[in-house]
Order: structure tokens, then C-alpha cells, then sequence
């Protein structure tokens, strides 16, 4: 990994922190490549919750790298695309939540970096946006399909055609993120939010989660019967019998 990326494994809590606080933490070619490889060194390491964020004060993801991107052409904005697609498909197909704590400035590839987690925890801080429309472009990492399935549709296109900056309050409103936190509070809750996800059990956590992906991948019927075959397989599972033998013996699960 290069120095622009931190990676930190305890008590199966990976945190993840983009590490370029002079550059708010932009997205580079290679900054995202480490990104990348941080993923798969946390997936390598069976972490059972990921926590995104960014280094510093002021920014969780500012974007995508502009001074880089003005002087691409297009084979070289398709690469740089398909890179941040790759990056984004990686979080959102992690095998274990994953949770974004925005501590600043989340706008353009920032954002869409957030959406591609499971959670979304802000600072009271932070400014969420789409804000790619100022450049001359649209959205290239995401957000076009991601986010109208965390908002409502016209919601989606307001933020993508208008740019618009929302404080965390507004975007707490809008369905952007899940919960606002004090500035200072942030990080020691998101931990406690990613320990509790990572206590438990994991095989059923990469159930649902795959299980709650599929909504948005294929039709009611066939999400329904991708559920219904998850559900089973999970019988004769070590954390299945021990979750029920615990109910019925009224006492804590030990899973594993």
C-alpha cells in the first residue's frame, strides 16, 4: 500500500483511513489503488466490520483528484472509472458492514465512496454532495445508480443536476446518512457501532448483507428466492446451532 492509505485490524474491526489531509484526501490513481489494496489485506484478514474514513480535520473524501483529472483524455478517464468502480464495488461487496464515518468534506468521488458502504455515520461537520456538474461532468463512480436507491428518485437528480452541498442535518434528512454525531464523539462511535457488528456472527452477517444487496441487483421474485436458499444454508452452521441452542438454554451465544 502506499503511505496515502492506513490500514488498522483490532478485535476484527478493519479501519481503513485515507491519509492525504493537505490534499483533503482526493482520490488519486494511486491513492485509490491503495485503497484497494487495503480492502483485500482487510477481506485477507477476516475482518468482520470496515470503517472508512479520512485523515484530519476537515475532510472525510473531497472527491476525485481534479488537478489529475483535467488532464486526462478519455482512455485515460476510463481507466481512471473503471478504478473507482472497482474500489466502490470492493466496499459494497465486502464480506462484513461496512460504515463510513464522514469527519468533513464528502463531495463527488468522496460521496460515492460513502454510498457504496453499508452505513453512514456524520460529524456534525460534515457537507455531503454530488458536485461533479461544477466540473463539466456527471457522477463516474456510482452515484447515478446508487443513489437513487438510498433517496427518492427526484431527490437523486436534484443533488446530481443542481451540485447542491448539504450540511449533516439536511443530509440526515434526505436519507443520506443514517445517523449525525458530535465532531468529537465520531470516531469512538463508529468503533463502538463497528465492535457490536463484528461481535456478531459472522456468516449470518454475510448472509444478510448479500441478502439485502440482491434488492437492488434483481427482481422481488428472484430476491425472495435468493433469501429463502440463504436462509436454509445457513442451518446445520456452527453460529446456527449455537444461536439457538443459546435461546433455548437462556443464555449469551458464544459464535464464533
Amino acid at each position: 500500500m502506499a503511505d496515502t492509505v492506513r490500514l488498522d485490524v483490532t478485535d476484527g474491526v478493519a479501519t481503513v483511513t485515507i491519509d492525504r489531509p493537505d490534499a483533503l484526501n482526493a482520490l488519486n490513481v494511486d491513492t485509490l489503488g491503495a485503497l484497494r489494496d487495503a480492502l483485500a489485506e482487510a477481506e485477507d484478514a477476516d475482518a468482520r466490520a470496515l470503517v472508512l474514513t479520512g485523515a484530519g480535520e476537515k475532510a472525510f473524501i473531497a472527491g476525485a483528484d481534479i488537478a489529475a483529472m483535467s488532464e486526462m483524455d478519455t482512455a485515460e478517464a476510463q481507466a481512471y472509472a473503471d478504478l473507482g468502480h472497482d474500489v466502490a464495488n470492493a466496499i459494497e461487496q465486502f464480506p462484513a458492514p461496512a460504515i463510513a464515518a464522514i469527519n468533513g468534506y464528502a463531495f463527488g468521488g468522496g460521496m460515492e465512496m460513502a454510498l457504496a458502504c453499508d452505513l453512514r455515520v456524520a460529524s456534525e461537520r460534515a457537507l455531503l454532495g454530488q458536485t461533479e456538474i461544477d466540473l463539466g461532468i456527471i457522477p463516474g463512480w456510482g452515484a447515478t445508480q446508487r443513489l437513487p436507491r438510498l433517496v427518492d428518485d427526484e431527490t437523486a437528480r436534484r443533488l446530481v443536476f443542481f451540485g447542491d452541498r448539504l450540511d449533516a442535518t439536511d443530509a440526515h434528512e434526505e436519507g443520506l446518512v443514517g445517523e449525525v454525531v458530535a465532531h468529537d464523539e465520531l470516531d469512538d462511535h463508529v468503533q463502538d457501532l463497528a465492535a457490536e457488528l463484528a461481535a456478531q456472527p459472522a456468516t449470518a452477517m454475510r448472509a444478510a448483507k448479500e441478502a439485502l444487496n440482491q434488492s437492488h441487483e434483481t427482481t422481488l421474485a428472484g430476491g425472495l428466492a435468493f433469501e429463502r436458499r440463504t436462509w436454509a444454508g445457513l442451518f446445520g452452521s456452527h453460529d446456527q446451532r449455537e444461536g439457538m441452542r443459546a435461546f433455548v438454554e437462556d443464555r449469551d451465544p458464544d459464535f464464533e
